[in-house]
């Protein structure tokens, strides 16, 4: 049996344990909807308006407004050595953050986000807002009804 074929009878196999009828093109229409991704996501959007709106914002009050709109009620926050939850722990850490950074420094995105599946991915770098980066990351989020309910910052390691 080639390795097209194990495919082949692998998908039949997992669309009758499912339930599915098996046709030799399935298209999305044939399958359940899913609560979770009937509406589509503009990943995107959110993501940047994340970063801008959460990450760059130094005003708190203005920042909170943000993350009550961008995040569902009981967001988490994971770093690389933290897990801050709700809306007030997760403004502080981005205070924490700004506090640690000289008061130039901007969050910027270095290519859209996308996503699919109510996760969606963002490359960023922080810096000066005219100079090069100093630091740069990743952000994965997850999303709940069209708001990120976590999200995932990698930090990538410096070059030398």
């Amino acid at each position: 049996m080639c390795l097209l074929d194990a495919e082949d009878t692998a998908i039949k196999y997992c669309l009758k344990l499912r339930n599915y009828p098996y046709k030799e093109q399935v298209s999305m229409s044939d399958l359940p909807p899913d609560s979770m991704t009937e509406t589509p996501i503009n990943y995107d959007r959110l993501m940047q308006a994340n970063l801008t709106r959460v990450f760059n914002e130094r005003d708190p009050q203005r920042r909170i407004e943000a993350i009550r709109e961008l995040y569902t009620e009981a967001p988490v926050l994971y770093e690389p050595h933290a897990a801050i939850s709700g809306h007030a722990g997760i403004s502080d850490a981005v205070s924490k953050l700004h506090s640690s950074f000289p008061p130039h420094f901007r969050f910027s995105s270095i290519s859209p986000a996308d996503g699919h599946h109510n996760v969606g991915r963002l490359n960023w770098c922080s810096g000066p807002s005219h100079g090069p980066a100093a630091i740069t990351g990743l952000d994965i989020a997850h999303f709940e009804k069209g708001r990120i309910q976590s999200l995932y910052v990698f930090i990538n390691p410096h070059e030398s």
